[in-house]
């Protein structure tokens, strides 16, 4: 059964999707650039089978607010007050894409939250084209003023964000999307041999194979989580 509620961090109002038993260990869940809590639905009902899962709309998507301010670093604070206010101490951090890079910050400054990391299908920290810049064919649930802000970020990040992989303390799994995918794949294993507990797999399907082959990506996140 899915739960739908919001939570107030800072001067941002989040909401959120829930699944699961609510005494059930924590799992979060981020979406994609121009995604919302939606695309995890599937995915996200599965994981509720063993988990407590919080599927979040990032600021400036879905039936959150959209302040048009989207730095990185701003939608990392608003997950850690999202935790707080939901009195979650440490939890499983799944990100898509551009969550993906918000749970990587994440886990880097504040190590002490995360108990495991996966990143599914994110841009790796470094210098050069991130892939598309986001959905834009017909009507659409995100401020598009996130697109150039998120993008221009992802193609020329702050230096810390790959000096930072090395402190991620997390297990971290990175999941690909194989040579179907949109994002490119080739620096994806120097991220995670930077990563000092990683392993990368990869479940064809393509940048979003977390909805188009939501069984198998809930399948490797629960193995992951139990490992």
């Amino acid at each position: 059964m899915e739960d739908q509620s919001v939570v107030d961090v800072g001067d941002v109002r989040l909401a959120y999707r829930a699944w699961g038993d609510q005494y059930g260990s924590p799992v979060v869940l981020l979406h994609g650039l121009g995604g919302s809590s939606a695309d995890w639905e599937a995915a996200g009902t599965l994981l509720g089978a063993e988990w407590r899962v919080y599927a979040l709309d990032l600021r400036g998507h879905g039936e959150s607010d959209w302040p048009d301010e989207y730095a990185f670093e701003q939608m990392r604070d608003d997950v850690v007050g999202f935790l707080d206010e939901c009195e979650l101490d440490r939890v499983g951090l799944v990100g898509h894409g551009m969550g993906g890079t918000v749970a990587l910050l994440l886990a880097q400054e504040h190590a002490d939250r995360v108990e495991r990391l996966v990143l599914v299908e994110t841009p790796a920290p470094f210098p050069g084209d991130p892939g598309p810049a986001g959905r834009a064919e017909g009507p659409v649930d995100y401020d598009e003023n996130a697109v150039p802000v998120v993008h221009a970020q992802l193609a020329d990040p702050d230096p810390e964000w790959a000096e930072g992989l090395g402190e991620i303390v997390a297990p971290t799994m990175i999941i690909a999307g194989g040579p179907e995918s949109t994002l490119p794949q080739a620096l994806l294993p120097e991220v995670a041999s930077r990563i000092p507990d990683c392993r990368l797999i990869t479940v064809p399907g393509g940048h979003r194979m977390h909805e188009t082959r939501a069984d198998q990506v809930a399948q490797q996140i629960s193995e992951f989580f139990t490992s």
